[in-house]
């Protein structure tokens, strides 16, 4: 039998960076996914094999051989999500070390940690075929991380003895509450390991779905009634998060009264978001003009997200571009109002000429999902 989980990407509705200072962010799932597949060999095998399809990187090792470098693991302890110690994470690396990883991919090489640090600790010592695919661009703000911890997390939990799931059910199926927050904890544990001290957000909304507000280390469900899709551009220029933050920060010490107002205008910004999309429109008048207020809320987001120094060139290429089309943008998204097919073909082709990537998303749906391949 074959198990897949299937895992979707964030992005930030509203709320970017004011967040950081304890102000609410809203964040919802995107329908661009991570999938995992696990496969279960005979146990005369003795190879755990991981496929990571989308970059090209395949691993083996023997289980004897993670057996002998992790054997301070013990069994598995599929229901108790637990912190991966330095010490385990030093030994993550010997057996990564040991596939000579190609230099130019070494910025990947905590995924592959935290897939060992999962895969040992929820289903122990078994050989098996693991592939991995994903539709989601790394490095560009859109949870690919999350995703990724997510959808392993989920394929090894419904292989565990900690899960419930009717393994002869077609289709996707999704976990009840109690299982979803387990594979949510485990997924955070993942997170950890790939970036030491993430805020839990972006595993919350792609486990969950849907959209999340978030302030302060306290995170709200929200359930969105508004169909909405967005054009997502990622415009492949890298970004030193730690360096924008830091940035952000100092201009808040230096001018801490007008930094105040504008971070709790972005807070309003986001409450009003999360209102707008928790309504039910009573006809296409009443959508129209909520998708326009949308609109407005995101560039009055982006020009609030300028006046704090938070931009680049390329994001003004965007900006300026889908402006050309009447279509509202905003850093990490774009999108409001009916824009139609056609349109939307343009903006793409033109965006493609700076060398960025487009594609659009719906937003606010589902969660992490399981499905059962008994072929295999």
């Amino acid at each position: 039998m074959e198990v897949t989980a299937r895992a979707p990407g964030k992005i930030i509705l509203a709320g970017e960076h004011a967040v950081v200072h304890g102000y609410t962010a809203v964040a919802s799932s995107i329908d661009l996914y991570t999938v995992f597949s696990i496969r279960l060999r005979s146990e005369d095998d003795d190879t755990v094999n991981l496929k990571l399809n989308d970059i090209g990187l395949d691993f083996s090792w023997s289980v004897r051989r993670i057996k002998e470098v992790l054997s301070h693991l013990g069994s598995p302890f599929s229901s108790t999500p637990t912190s991966c110690s330095l010490e385990t994470i030093k030994s993550l690396a010997t057996l990564v070390d040991e596939q000579s990883f190609p230099e130019t991919k070494i910025g990947l090489a905590s995924g592959v940690y935290a897939f060992l640090w999962l895969y040992t600790s929820i289903l122990g010592f078994k050989p098996a075929t693991v592939t991995v695919s994903s539709e989601l661009p790394v490095g560009a703000g859109l949870g690919s991380s999350a995703a990724y911890c997510v959808s392993l997390s989920a394929a090894l939990l419904a292989l565990s003895d900690s899960v419930k799931l009717d393994v002869s059910q077609k289709g996707w199926s999704t976990f009840n509450e109690t299982e979803a927050e387990l594979v949510n904890k485990w997924a955070f544990e993942g997170e950890k390991i790939i970036h030491g001290r993430p805020s839990g957000v972006d595993n919350s909304v792609s486990t969950f779905g849907n959209v999340i507000k978030f302030k302060s280390g306290v995170m709200t469900r929200v359930n969105s009634n508004m169909p909405l899709r967005m054009l997502i551009t990622n415009t492949k220029v890298g970004r030193d998060t730690k360096a924008l933050v830091a940035n952000v920060s100092a201009r808040k010490s230096r001018h801490p009264d007008a930094m105040c107002s504008v971070l709790n205008a972005i807070e309003a910004i986001s409450d009003e978001w999360s209102t707008i999309i928790q309504s039910h429109a009573v006809d296409d008048l009443y959508l129209s003009a909520n998708e326009e207020k949308l609109g407005e809320l995101m560039e009055m987001n982006q020009g609030l997200l300028l006046s704090i120094g938070v931009s680049h060139a390329s994001i003004e290429n965007v900006l300026q571009t889908s402006m050309k089309y009447k279509l509202a943008s905003k850093l990490t998204g774009a999108g409001g109002g009916d824009i139609s097919g056609e349109v939307i073909d343009k903006i793409v082709e033109e965006l493609g000429s700076f060398g960025y990537q487009s594609f659009t998303a719906g937003i606010g749906g589902k969660g992490v999902q399981i499905s059962f391949d008994h072929s295999s």
